[in-house]
């Protein structure tokens, strides 16, 4: 058995976070709620699947709360960190479990909290975003994404906001920047992947649906950045770029676009990306998409439909096949795997 939890908005119907138990071929066997919090609309797992992360509201409050996942998969709340704003987008967990990073798109800021135990022990720093971008959806930082490259040597952010990608290292969990990459302007880059050597970097854009590949040279730089789009010429409806992945192996980049309503495959060869399928979500505005650990299975969440769609993944392809669709998890927007 196969299990995911989906994160989601709570403005309608949703009770928080859903647990989906899939068969190894990828259908859905159960999905029930398992922790009711208020908007957790980004998840993260640690590594040993004993705990997990949501973004959240307490109190009318942003803020980040931790669980400890049980055996049957239902979530038991340990900590809540809290402060004034909106909550966090995105959160992401080290390896070593000690320190866990957010993201406010509201607030334009990076937090790192300490961690003990799987509980919330306390924020130990904060960097806030300045700067504006040329799109009307850039009239302040909006840090989208913030996280650890592979080695964890490095944190990353996105700031959609300011066209900004930028590098830290964590000088005991507080951070200190290191370099800042400029993407083109409008483009609004939104959530960054490496490859596992670290040699490359891929960051998928959501104002102009493209992803940048870069060098990467393990030391915080990025070179070289080349574009490529992901929607057909002559595509005319509204779009906006979300979720980005690579697979285990590094050959194939997947990116998920709403408004398209799809996700569209890359292969990751030696002269550079080359768009391999792009598959329906089977639902509106794919607002994340994850790869199972093996890379044999994938979800994506379509928002606005309420629904997830299941795929098997060809390891050897990395072609996308539909195994099960409109399965309803209300306002289903994060999607991760176990």
């Amino acid at each position: 058995m196969v299990r995911a939890y989906i994160g989601t908005y709570t403005k309608a119907t949703s009770e928080g976070i859903y647990l989906v138990e899939l068969s190894e071929e990828g259908k859905v066997l159960e999905v029930r709620n398992v922790a009711k919090v208020d908007n957790p609309t980004y998840l993260a797992l640690s590594n040993d699947n004993k705990y997990l992360y949501s973004v959240s509201r307490v109190d009318g409050k942003g803020a980040v709360t931790s669980f400890e996942v049980e055996e049957n998969g239902t979530l038991k709340e340990l900590t809540s960190v809290a402060q004034e704003g909106n909550p966090p987008c995105y959160v992401e967990l080290n390896s070593d479990k000690n320190t866990l990073l957010s993201a406010n798109y509201h607030l334009g800021t990076i937090d790192s909290y300490a961690v003990e135990n799987g509980e919330l022990v306390k924020l130990l720093s904060t960097d806030y975003h300045e700067g504006s971008g040329v799109h009307e959806r850039q009239e302040k930082p909006h840090v989208h994404f913030s996280g650890f490259t592979p080695s964890e040597k490095y944190v990353f952010s996105c700031d959609l906001g300011t066209d900004e990608i930028t590098s830290y290292k964590l000088n005991e969990g507080v951070l200190e920047k290191v370099a800042t990459f400029k993407a083109k302007d409008g483009s609004g880059v939104r959530h960054i992947v490496f490859s596992s050597d670290e040699k490359q970097a891929f960051v998928m854009t959501e104002l102009t649906s493209e992803v940048i590949a870069f060098d990467y040279d393990g030391e915080g730089n990025l070179t070289n950045p080349t574009y490529y789009p992901t929607l057909p010429e002559g595509f005319s409806l509204e779009n906006k770029g979300s979720a980005i992945k690579i697979s285990n192996d590094n050959r194939f980049i997947y990116v998920s676009n709403r408004g398209q309503d799809a996700v569209v495959v890359f292969e990751n060869i030696e002269s550079g990306l080359k768009q391999l399928q792009t598959i329906s979500t089977e639902g509106e505005g794919p607002r994340d998409f994850d790869l199972s650990k093996d890379n044999t299975l994938a979800i994506a969440t379509n928002e606005n439909s309420g629904t997830i769609t299941v795929y098997t993944v060809n390891k050897k392809t990395g072609e996308l096949t539909v195994v099960a669709s409109e399965v309803v998890v209300p306002e289903a927007v994060c999607a991760k795997f176990i």
